[in-house]
């Protein structure tokens, strides 16, 4: 006895020497190593039952039961048998006896050792372990500790982790469903004795501002009077030992839904005693009376009550979620959607103390949430199944929503709230696309609340109706998806706005253009406001209201314009001559405002309050180019339209747009005005393409000064946009007119002048014999190449996709300056930034222009690249010189697999280099390094070059497989193959996920598209090293995110030759597997099934790799020298 009171205190004053401010690591390190032996030990858990019950020591009680855990879940197999129910019979005593006094999360973790003990022995060993929690809840005194073991119980058991077999995984849920009934009716008798005993106390209550609820809305909403009247009862005011009751009743339940079935377990009385409780959270009577009375108990005692709330929505919600509902449940589920929707109308009641916003911000955050989860979810699952029910009044749901969403105290919450308007106006449109016949009964139906909605979201985004809420968006950080929170939620409303725009056209139209010409009024009527001073022009509005008046007004305007542009869509295609004249009056607008803000210069213009006014007056000018630019697809539309009546209204719209573009089209301009100038006119030479755009004087004015040397440039952006709009006049064929009056002659000359004007510094690096190169400072090179180089690649581009004429005349002009590039690339070689933009340009034009370049010169460029590229260089490129290095060779290998996927006999001669270049000298760098870069590109290269070239390893002839009766083919160039097959098998090795994803799609197509797995060098050589290979990453769980896909994978290879898997591979597999004994083997073997479909066989798959860890686990944790018979 001595000794091991010695042992307590001397592990008492480790422990508290451990948790200690002074103590350092090493001497924690050491301690650590010292407990860990201690725990080691066999029979250490006899002393630790004794530390257990004779200390108030927190951090020797958790150690103790540290140690339980650790021979419970990894040694329980080797413990004598006589110990085991010594432990099972002596730890239930302590958690009996101390589990009043013990601090909860040391009671918590007894509770959890002793459900880890159940989960490895009941009922076989411990069959009183379930008997015994029943009890425990029932006996009232120790509810609380019953119910605490049957959510651990529900935790551990239901969804155990991995170290059991899958048969005591499938054991344990059987076992469980069979008590679920049981134990629903224990918890509905706990949560209904608490109500009614409380009931009763409150059964004379002060008058209740709910009371007289039950008219208007809730005859609809539910069925019976008697259950509108049962929730009408006021709600009992609970103590605190009932309150914790009924919240761990509350969390079992939650847990519980998360994994039972949907069934006739769940009876409908508990689901109205969920909904008393769902009331807790909506009862602000309540709150108000533990504030009245002052003390801080009664506010925590609030707060608790708020907490009962949460848990019973998370209740429904969990049951809400289940999209697999059976017949009889669907009545149930009537019935919650009903009772939900009385306490929404209870949350949403306007009464004269309280605004529905105010009543809103007193409820718990946590409850709203829980609320709007419950609305997403019943949106989201459920309508389509309950629309159908004639006494489930949609149209009056939609009315709470409504209520419910523009009056969120959050803005959060106001946006979780426009998801679940989203999700209803995509089921609607989804809806009546597929009933077209009754397309008008589903609209009239729901028009006034879609009226109401749009008008509603268009008065939130602006700050004539707004001002205080959207002032407290910030418009400067950027969150992940690089939107200020102002830009998403001006999104996120617009979004609203289209699809009520796209289900009724005409009455969005008419709500949202009214709304635009009032604060396009006052912009347009800024004029009168402008006078000269001495250093420009100034806005002579200075009186601090007018100005914040002004801001306001400049700010929705731009919203607007936005929202303008968002409906353009919504104009195109079927609909363009029915709703042409509101699209037509909406352009006039747009054009009328561009060229008024050009003109008058407002983004030049002196403001009273220059930090404000100034971005707002830029910013509506933006905005109505980007909107403009919205009409564009519009436009085209009209040209061709206009083509046939040559209309003068089309040629003046785009007249008067170039008058509004060119002017910003100056360095003098700021960069956001700029970009949006640049936008404009690329999408009018790009989509639009009128025939008489180059005609149009503003038009040459804008060739005139790219082409000026003297020009001062524009920023890289804008001028690389400028020069693709001015190319894409010259190049693109235009609509509507037949090849011979496209007048390729006159613009092919024009376009080689523009790009020779462009290209000019950069042809004159162009070392010749005769004039060696000026020597210019690198820098300075560098300069001109990046310059030059990113309007080049730009103009590619965007030709890429067009005719064989446009892209013909684009390289005839481009011609010399790709040759300079061939010609200067060897003397950058080692400037991987130079490098790497000459390499985007080749890319850029294989892609594009690789038929036009010619084979002669193609073969050249490669020729140059695979000289250029050789092991020293790669090396230097990928080990030394960082990111910019590994990009580099990323491009020339992206370049390669253009090559590569070419078809025709053209480039089959560089295979063998490309191929030998791979794996001879970037596959060795790159193979051993941790690191991602280049390999991706790589395997892409090494796939593309057996899918597009698989007669270069397989020669099969129609004639030879008639003949055999099956495709045997030649192989040729075999040692390449098996080398990059190697390589692919030594990828899945590797940690790097992305590349073990990639790498198995690929695989999976050679499959699918060349039956490479059925090829006689890889059924007989490499199959079933890949099976292995595979097995072993399930095995050792270091790819888990991919369990699907491998298993499918495994099954596609083992489908090849199932004979040869089951009767050779399977029992060779088990065999050289280690950490296993004979008889284990032999289990698992005898529980592979011989299935040959693709679920069983992949179940076989899980089931193998679960129970061979599962029975590595179990063997490590036998005591050493132990005999296994």
């Amino acid at each position: 006895m001595a000794s091991e009171e010695a042992s307590l205190r001397a592990l008492e004053s480790l422990m508290t020497e451990f948790f200690h401010d002074c103590t350092t690591n090493e001497r924690k390190r050491e301690i650590e190593e010292l407990l860990d032996n201690f725990a080691q030990q066999i029979g250490a858990w006899r002393l630790c039952l004794y530390f257990l019950s004779s200390t108030r020591n927190d951090y020797v009680m958790m150690y103790s039961l540290t140690v339980f855990e650790n021979l419970i879940n990894k040694m329980w197999l080797g413990v004598p048998s006589q110990d085991k129910m010594e432990i099972r019979s002596c730890l239930p005593k302590l958690l009996l006896a101390h589990h009043k006094t013990l601090p909860y999360f040391i009671r918590n973790k007894l509770c959890k050792v002793i459900v880890d003990i159940g989960r490895q022995d009941w009922p076989m060993f411990y069959h009183d372990f379930f008997t015994n929690i029943l009890q425990l809840i029932q006996s009232p005194v120790t509810t609380p500790l019953g119910l605490i073991m049957l959510k651990t119980t529900s935790e551990e058991l239901a969804c155990p982790r991995e170290d059991l077999s899958v048969a005591r995984k499938e054991e344990l849920r059987k076992l469980l469903l069979d008590q679920v009934q049981t134990v629903l009716g224990l918890l509905t008798g706990i949560l209904e004795t608490v109500w009614d005993k409380h009931s009763v106390t409150a059964a004379t209550p002060p008058p209740s501002p709910t009371s007289g609820e039950s008219g208007d809305l809730l005859s609809n909403l539910l069925q019976s009077p008697s259950s509108a009247k049962l929730l009408n009862q006021p709600i009992p005011i609970l103590d605190a030992e009932s309150e914790y009751m009924c919240s761990l009743a509350l969390e079992c339940l939650a847990h519980l839904f998360s994994w039972i079935p949907l069934s006739a377990s769940i009876t409908p009385s508990l689901l109205t005693t969920i909904f008393h409780f769902a009331r807790f959270g909506c009862d602000i009577r309540a709150r108000k009376m533990a504030s009245v009375n002052g003390s801080s108990q009664n506010c925590v005692l609030g707060q608790e009550r708020g907490r009962l709330g949460v848990l019973a929505m998370s209740c429904i919600n969990e049951l809400m979620s289940k999209n697999c509902v059976p017949m009889e449940f669907e009545e149930y589920l009537l019935r919650m959607f009903q009772q939900t929707f009385y306490l929404l109308q209870k949350i949403t009641k306007d009464n004269n103390a309280h605004t529905v916003k105010s009543r809103l911000e007193e409820l718990d955050e946590s409850y709203v949430e829980k609320f709007t989860d419950f609305l997403r979810l019943f949106v989201s699952v459920h309508l389509r199944r309950i629309e159908s029910y004639s006494q489930f009044p949609v149209v009056e749901f939609l009315t709470l929503l409504f209520k419910y969403t523009f009056h969120q105290p959050t803005h959060e919450g106001y946006f979780s709230c426009l998801d679940i308007w989203t999700l209803f106006l995509d089921y609607l449109t989804s809806k009546i696309k597929s009933r077209l016949g009754d397309k008008e009964a589903v609209l009239n139906r729901y028009e006034d609340a879609l009226v109401l909605l749009l008008t509603e979201v268009l008065n939130r985004i602006q700050f004539r109706y707004n001002q205080a809420q959207l002032e407290e968006l910030d418009d400067e950080t950027l969150d992940d998806d690089q939107q200020t929170e102002w830009q998403r939620y001006l999104r996120q409303s617009l979004e609203v706005v289209a699809k009520v725009m796209e289900l009724l056209p005409t009455h969005a139209f008419s709500t949202l253009f009214p709304v635009l010409q009032d604060n396009l009024e006052v912009y347009l009527g800024l004029q009168q406001f402008i006078v000269t001073s001495g250093s420009g022009h100034r806005l002579n509005i200075t009186a601090e209201n007018d100005c914040r008046r002004l801001h306001c007004s400049l700010r929705d305007l731009s919203s607007l314009l936005q929202a303008v542009g968002r409906l353009a869509e919504y104009f195109i295609g079927d609909v363009f001559a029915a709703r042409f004249s509101d699209a037509l009056t909406v352009v006039e607008r747009l054009v009328k405002v561009t060229l008024y803000g050009s003109q008058i210069k407002l983004y030049n213009i002196e403001t009273a309050v220059p930090s404000v006014l100034k971005p707002d007056l830029i910013d509506v000018h933006a905005q109505s180019l980007a909107a403009l630019q919205a009409y564009s697809h519009w436009l085209a539309q009209y040209c061709s339209e206009a083509h046939r009546q040559n209309t003068q209204q089309f040629v003046t719209l785009v007249s008067t747009t170039m008058d509004a573009v060119t002017p910003l089209i100056s360095t003098k301009v700021q960069d956001k005005l700029l970009l949006s100038a640049c936008h404009l006119l690329v999408s009018l030479a790009t989509t639009v393409r009128p025939v008489f755009l180059i005609s149009i004087p503003a038009v040459q004015k804008v060739f005139n000064r790219i082409t000026d040397a003297s020009a001062q440039r524009l920023v890289d952006k804008a001028q690389v946009l400028v020069c693709r709009a001015l190319s894409n006049i010259l190049l693109l064929p235009w609509p509507n007119l037949p090849e011979n009056e496209q007048q390729w002659p006159v613009r092919s000359i024009n376009h080689a002048s523009l790009i020779s004007a462009l290209s000019r510094d950069y042809r004159d690096l162009k070392p010749n014999a005769a004039a060696p190169q000026r020597k210019m400072p690198l820098e300075d090179t560098k300069v001109i190449i990046h310059q030059t180089l990113s309007v080049l690649e730009d103009i590619v581009d965007s030709v890429s996709g067009e005719s064989t004429k446009s892209r013909q005349i684009c390289y005839q002009s481009l011609q010399e300056s790709v040759q300079v590039s061939l010609a200067l690339f060897p003397a950058f070689i080692h400037q991987s930034d130079v490098t790497d933009e000459m390499l985007s340009f080749f890319l850029t034009l294989f892609r594009g222009l690789r038929v036009q370049m010619g084979v002669p010169f193609t073969e050249q460029i490669i020729q140059t690249f695979l000289n250029m590229f050789t092991r020293e260089q790669l090396a230097e490129s990928i080990l030394h010189e960082g990111s910019t290095g590994c990009r580099v060779v990323e491009k020339f290998l992206k370049i390669l697999q253009v090559v590569v996927q070419e078809p025709g006999q053209v480039f089959k001669p560089f295979l063998p280099s490309i191929i030998s270049l791979c794996m001879e000298q970037v596959y060795p760098i790159i193979a051993e390094r941790p690191s991602p870069d280049v390999k991706a590109e790589l395997f892409e290269l090494l796939f593309r070059t057996l899918h597009h070239n698989w007669r270069y390893f397989f020669k099969s002839t129609v004639l030879a497989s008639v003949q055999r009766g099956i495709a045997e083919e030649q192989m040729e160039n075999e040692p390449q193959f098996s080398a990059i097959m190697q390589a692919f098998g030594q990828s899945f090795l590797q940690p790097d996920i992305h590349l073990f994803k990639q790498n198995l799609f690929y695989l999976e197509t050679l499959n699918t598209k060349q039956k490479l797995y059925h090829k006689k060098i890889f059924r007989t050589t490499m199959l079933f090293q890949f099976v292995n290979v595979l097995l072993q990453v399930l095995v050792h769980k270091s790819h888990d995110l991919l369990q699907e896909e491998i298993g499918i994978a495994i099954y596609n290879m083992a489908s090849v030759d199932f004979d040869g898997f089951f009767a050779a591979f399977l029992p060779e597999f088990l065999t050289s597997c280690d950490g296993v004994d004979a008889n284990q083997k032999n289990v698992l073997g005898r529980n592979f099934k011989m299935d040959r479909d693709l679920p069983s066989f992949t179940q076989n798959v899980h089931r193998l790799v679960n129970d061979l860890r599962y029975y590595r686990l179990c063997n490590d944790s036998l005591p050493p020298g132990t005999v296994k018979l």
